[in-house]
């Protein structure tokens, strides 16, 4: 939008101040308004970033009756519009009212033209920056599933068997390197269940202290051990009517192996030094970075176990092998780390969007955030760099093995990788895409269609 093309609301009754105010703000378009009535009306039809408002308005010029109730309609209509009031003198109290009514800011006459234009560029900025931030999370929120950033054609497919098996209570088995966000996959599997109402508990098997891990699962009674003043519920317990997470499962020691087996078959749990069986209602999803069939193989995981936990087991492929991913996590992560660290970058140059795409990524969707959050604090200018992202000498060396023999096959996969490539650099814009590919856009709409990838 056009500095030009601002739309600026003025509600005011005094017709001096208000031919005072028409001409006072260079760039925006001022609509006047002389009653409530008009300036609802004028807000619905020219949607104005900022209003300025009267307090003190006609039928009830001389109170703040009438100015408070336009506040409260116009927030009601448009929360996002930063309403500046204006006020005499002796009106502060009213001027505190109506900020803890929504308003933006207050301003007092007489009205100094200059002062409120800088109070309405603040404002007009304030509100840009808001708007922007609300585009960027509609296209996270396009994404397959909340909270997960993913474009490929592996990921929709892990996508897509999340929301299938989600409405159930199956067991399920999240397998996937360091990083991948298995605890994310974990949270959805839980949001998008009847379950979602109630708690997700998680707990990491690896990180508690083996003598401890017993009781934090399954709770203890009052002097089942030293220091056990009084009885506590398990981490189980706390899960009921919800959802059970077990990260890293893979590193349960074996006695406890048994007993979360025994939970898992008959859903009934005893507290450390207790007698009494309680029954738990909760989902459980356990995840692991490592091969548990060959824990298994070496005698440390039961392989009764395995099963019990791996009814339904679902890979996430590390970040290497997700097409197109890495760009696309990449410019979320530095729209969000810029807006928490007040930075002015806006992107990645070339040679970062090339790094990114060949880098292998052994540290996952970890390493990208860690990566991207530094070079947002460590750029010098507008745009991240390779060697802002520290990956100028780090890129990747992608050989032809994987690639299959069949011709059609290279080809089409060939096309597909290019496609997604092409819309990363664009930022999804099918104009720019189809520029990049040197085809015109009715012919990507058809590639696209082909793919499987609208």
């Amino acid at each position: 939008m056009s500095k030009a093309s601002k739309p600026l609301l003025v509600i005011e009754d005094d017709k001096g101040l208000q031919s005072q105010l028409r001409w006072a703000f260079d760039g925006y378009e001022v609509i006047v308004a002389g009653d409530r009535a008009e300036g609802i009306a004028a807000l619905r039809r020219h949607q104005p970033g900022v209003v300025l408002l009267d307090l003190g308005l006609p039928p009830d010029p001389g109170g703040v009756t009438e100015g408070l109730a336009a506040l409260a309609e116009i927030l009601a209509l448009a929360p996002e519009t930063k309403v500046i009031v204006v006020t005499g003198d002796n009106d502060r109290g009213n001027a505190v009212k109506a900020v803890a009514g929504g308003a933006y800011d207050f301003h007092q006459k007489p009205a100094d033209p200059e002062l409120l234009a800088l109070l309405v560029d603040r404002a007009q900025h304030v509100y840009e920056l808001e708007i922007e931030n609300r585009r960027l999370q509609r296209s996270e929120e396009n994404m397959p599933l909340a909270g997960i950033i993913a474009t490929s054609p592996e990921m929709l497919k892990v996508c897509r068997t999340v929301e299938k098996i989600a409405p159930t209570d199956i067991t399920t088995l999240l397998l996937g390197a360091s990083g991948t966000g298995k605890e994310r996959f974990a949270r959805a599997l839980h949001e998008l269940s009847p379950r979602a109402k109630g708690k997700l508990v998680a707990i990491n098997c690896a990180a508690i202290p083996e003598n401890l891990l017993e009781s934090e699962l399954f709770g203890y009674e009052k002097g089942a051990f030293t220091g056990a003043s009084q009885t506590t519920p398990g981490k189980i317990e706390y899960a009921d009517g919800g959802t059970l997470f077990l990260d890293e499962i893979g590193d349960l020691p074996q006695d406890l192996q048994a007993k979360l087996l025994r939970f898992l078959q008959e859903r009934v749990l005893e507290r450390v030094g207790g007698r009494k069986e309680i029954p738990v209602d909760t989902r459980v999803i356990c995840a692991t970075h490592q091969d548990l069939e060959q824990h298994i193989a070496d005698g440390r995981f039961r392989e009764d176990l395995f099963y019990r936990v791996s009814e339904m087991s679902i890979r996430i492929p590390a970040l290497a092998e997700r097409t197109g991913d890495a760009l696309v996590l990449a410019r979320a992560f530095l729209a969000r780390f810029a807006g928490e660290h007040g930075a002015p970058v806006k992107g990645f140059d070339q040679s970062a969007i090339d790094a990114i795409g060949r880098y292998r990524w052994p540290g996952n969707v970890r390493e990208l955030e860690s990566r991207v959050k530094r070079a947002v604090i460590m750029a010098e200018g507008s745009q991240v760099s390779a060697e802002d992202l520290e990956l100028e000498d780090a890129l990747g060396d992608d050989g032809p093995e994987a690639l299959p023999l069949n011709l059609r096959q290279v080809r089409e996969s060939a096309e597909q990788q290019a496609i997604i490539r092409a819309m990363g650099y664009a930022g999804g814009n099918i104009s720019e895409a189809a520029t990049l590919l040197g085809i015109t856009r009715p012919t990507l709409y058809s590639m696209l269609d082909k793919y499987g990838m609208k």
